[in-house]
């Protein structure tokens, strides 16, 4: 229920605004679908706990800043590329970070959005539906099994995942998915230095390599966030990722 108290709600230029915040172009359209993907964020919270945050500042800064993050990123691994279309997965998606928004301001990209929980990978084969993202699916899985099915393994230029697990543990999951020369892209807090560091080991186990660390800026924000990226140098082996929960437990050296 809207009162007549309420705050002002999000609007396209907001959403324009933030972006450039984080050095990202957005045409009015992709304002637009931001919003959209905005709004059916919030209905569907309602009803299943897609995330905590759903009130504007924190969807704008946390959310849709965040994950544009990514977008400069991207665009240099693409520019490399030579106008090949990129295949891109999202691990652990939840409820569409940062695939959605990536999808969204970059359209050319094969986005495929990976979650285990079903109604999270629902929730997004619904924004997709609206927003009639062309080229982009979501599916349901999880990494350390799906990374060993023929469709999922080495197939993927950039896979990308946020919040999701330490580095350590992480590398397991993500480098399975990206093929020779691909990148794996970690969207890591204030830590990610240590992290990686204490990776270095398992990073190279898994065929990748470390690119660099690059440091960036929530508009509105002190905490401070980094992303990690790897480049895959060789094959991982057929081993990786272990099964049963092992990458968590007894993560590689």
């Amino acid at each position: 229920m809207l009162h007549s108290h309420s705050p002002k709600r999000m609007n396209a230029n907001d959403i324009i605004a933030t972006a450039h915040a984080v050095s990202v172009p957005l045409s009015p359209a992709q304002a637009d679908a931001l919003l959209t993907f905005r709004n059916l964020l919030v209905e569907w919270n309602e009803r299943f706990n897609l995330t905590a945050l759903t009130d504007d500042a924190s969807v704008l800064s946390l959310h849709f800043a965040d994950s544009l993050t990514v977008v400069p990123v991207v665009k240099s691994i693409e520019s490399l590329a030579k106008g090949k279309t990129l295949r891109v997965i999202d691990v652990g998606t939840g409820g569409g970070f940062p695939g959605i928004p990536l999808k969204i301001t970059l359209p050319h990209l094969r986005m495929v959005l990976m979650d285990s929980t079903s109604k999270k990978v629902q929730f997004c084969d619904e924004v997709i539906r609206a927003l009639k993202l062309q080229g982009a699916h979501a599916t349901h899985g999880r990494a350390e099994e799906a990374s060993h099915q023929p469709a999922h393994r080495e197939h993927y230029d950039i896979v990308i995942a946020r919040a999701v697990a330490p580095m350590q543990t992480l590398s397991e999951y993500l480098l399975p998915f990206a093929n020779a020369g691909g990148y794996v892209i970690a969207m890591k807090g204030s830590d990610a230095q240590a992290e990686t560091n204490a990776a270095e080991g398992a990073i190279s186990k898994l065929g990748g390599e470390l690119v660099r660390i690059e440091n960036v800026s929530l508009p509105n924000r002190d905490d401070k966030r980094a992303l990690v990226i790897l480049r895959k140098v060789r094959p991982t082996p057929k081993l990786y990722p272990r099964q049963g929960g092992a990458p968590r437990k007894d993560p590689l050296k």
